[in-house]
């Protein structure tokens, strides 16, 4: 069962979708940096983590949309991620818009399966 905190059952397949808060990105911004993210992850998948892949295609591709505060905090949540064997990919902005060229604004991790992504990202606030 999900809670509306994002957390799922123990066997199923999710990608976190991370956004730095302290950029105060526009929610059409933010929703596009998140797509981004998810195409790098699905995109890296294809070649290093197919089963998780497959899975996750089978369940409905879930996504979690979640926010920290700083640089500093994603920072943190990518070494725990690559510690535990999760895929993780920066965004690092264009600068076309609203933040400068190569700022990074989200940080997408997985697909992975839940009971190894909640521990990392259970606690964070939704987008």
């Amino acid at each position: 069962m999900t809670s509306s905190r994002g957390r799922a059952s123990p066997a199923s397949q999710k990608m976190v979708l991370i956004i730095r808060g302290e950029l105060r990105l526009t929610a059409g911004k933010a929703a596009v940096q998140a797509a981004h993210a998810a195409v790098l992850l699905v995109r890296r998948a294809e070649t290093h983590s197919s089963s998780d892949l497959d899975a996750w295609l089978a369940e409905g591709q879930k996504k979690v949309a979640l926010e920290v505060a700083t640089l500093e905090e994603m920072e943190a949540i990518q070494r725990k991620a690559r510690a535990a064997g999760i895929p993780t990919t920066w965004v690092e902005d264009a600068g076309f818009t609203e933040v400068a060229p190569g700022t990074r604004t989200c940080l997408g991790l997985g697909p992975a399966p839940a009971s190894e992504l909640d521990p990392i990202t259970g606690d964070l606030p939704l987008l």
